[in-house]
């Protein structure tokens, strides 16, 4: 790890992009920017995990031993753990249209309604088919 600087979370967040690319992984951050053409998965995937810490997503690959010797060489530092957000906060973006803003009632409502129609319209058509058959069935015998 070269000089072990401690970073904040804010700080390691702010390097997203493809020239500037930092990784926080089980505790330590990396600046992954020289491997992001090398990356078997491609850069996107590193992008993917900026921003967060992103020790799950690399666990759950599942990588090589060879992968996880390259480490020290991109390793900067360490993350401040008391900088690390306790849970992941997501922001919507606003993309400036104006959609109706609905009382939560007024929007569950609507849903429940949806539902029920689509569980309605089916039972009803074949009621009226049923009933259709048993009516002109009854016509063509007598």
């Amino acid at each position: 790890m070269a000089g072990g600087k401690v970073y904040s979370f804010e700080e390691v967040r702010k390097h997203s992009d493809r020239k500037d690319c930092w990784l926080i992984i089980s505790g330590k951050v990396y600046d992954v920017t020289p491997f992001m053409e090398e990356h078997p998965g491609g850069d996107e995937v590193l992008l993917a995990s900026t921003g967060k810490d992103a020790t799950a997503d690399f666990v759950d690959i599942g990588h090589s031993d060879d992968a996880k010797e390259m480490m020290p060489q991109y390793c900067i530092g360490e993350v401040d753990a008391t900088t690390i957000p306790a849970k992941p906060v997501y922001a919507v973006p606003n993309d400036g249209s104006s959609k109706s803003k609905q009382p939560a009632a007024a929007a569950t409502s609507a849903g429940v309604w949806a539902t029920l129609l689509q569980l309605a319209v089916p039972v009803l058509l074949l009621a009226l088919a049923l009933a259709m058959q048993g009516f002109f069935g009854k016509a063509n015998v007598e």
